[in-house]
């Protein structure tokens, strides 16, 4: 297969196993451009591409932006913060103004779930999603099994745990479509209040006890807590939540074997993971940020090749 099989990145959901490996293959060979002196390729040279995002980024829209510039697309950023979404503008007619200075493609997020798939269904262009509410974030995901399958040498088999805010992480949904299409275990791990109560649906094991998911799994994916999108207390303090999840090298060392450490950022030190886990040798969060510029470079590289010209 030469061709993904979807017109637009909304979800991992859409996505089959033969989509997935296709954009890890291109990923490779993006791999060794962006460790080359000279960093380009003219790839998408004719294209443009919007990176429109309604939520606060850095790590997200900047490795967006630069997979983009690595394949010579031109590139328009567009922050809501500043914008005519302040003064009432709508969803469609923001991102239609857009489309009408001719752009190919859109990267967007958007704190509603689903607002990339609406948009893909109204609007003439390709669409990616970097995260729509508490729904999915592709790209992440993608990053997080390519990273894994550098790292072990393969993703089926694997038994990963997903630490942390379950409930309001797109990261974590995403993640458990991406591994499970590619033959992972998926386990999840966190206070119950913050452990959706549909988790039992999506074929994934349970644990509210952190020593024990890490002695069953071979990588532990730690997410912060996403204050910013809890209306209510979920636990009694931050404290209390790192004394019974957060990862240190104590714990680290104290488990029967090595295990890989992973997380999508931003890192809280302190609370979900220390300095000194998140510093060491058996941690790849460093390389999941390398390896995010070459995922998004497939992505959009693939998504490009389906533009009517």
């Amino acid at each position: 297969m030469t061709n993904i099989s979807v017109d637009h990145l909304t979800g991992i959901k859409d996505l089959t196993q033969q989509d997935i490996e296709l954009i890890f293959k291109t990923a490779d060979s993006f791999k060794e451009v962006i460790n080359r002196p000279i960093k380009k390729v003219p790839s998408l040279r004719d294209i443009t591409i919007a990176n429109i995002f309604f939520e606060n980024s850095t790590r997200t829209r900047l490795s967006f932006e630069l997979a983009e510039k690595r394949l010579s697309a031109d590139v328009v950023n567009f922050s809501a913060s500043g914008s005519s979404v302040k003064k009432g503008e709508t969803l469609i007619d923001t991102v239609n103004n857009i489309l009408s200075m001719k752009v190919d493609m859109v990267v967007m997020r958007h704190s509603s779930p689903g607002a990339t798939e609406f948009l893909s269904k109204k609007v003439n262009a390709r669409i990616i999603n970097a995260g729509d509410g508490t729904h999915e974030h592709p790209t992440q995901a993608l990053l997080d099994a390519y990273s894994i399958r550098e790292k072990l040498g393969k993703v089926a088999g694997k038994k990963v745990v997903i630490v942390g805010d379950i409930l309001h992480s797109r990261v974590a949904l995403s993640n458990i479509y991406c591994l499970q299409k590619l033959g992972a275990e998926v386990m999840v791990c966190g206070p119950a209040t913050l452990i959706p109560k549909y988790i039992n649906q999506l074929g994934v094991k349970v644990s509210n006890n952190l020593v024990e998911a890490l002695e069953w799994c071979d990588v532990a994916n730690m997410l912060r807590i996403q204050l910013e999108r809890q209306d209510i207390k979920f636990f009694p303090s931050l404290r209390e939540y790192t004394m019974l999840f957060g990862l240190n090298k104590e714990i680290l060392n104290s488990l029967s074997k090595e295990i890989v450490v992973m997380h999508p950022g931003p890192i809280n030190r302190g609370v979900e993971i220390t300095s000194d886990v998140a510093d060491s040798k058996q941690s790849i969060i460093l390389q999941q940020v390398e390896n995010g510029v070459a995922i998004r470079m497939a992505v959009i590289y693939l998504l490009a090749a389906k533009i009517e010209r």
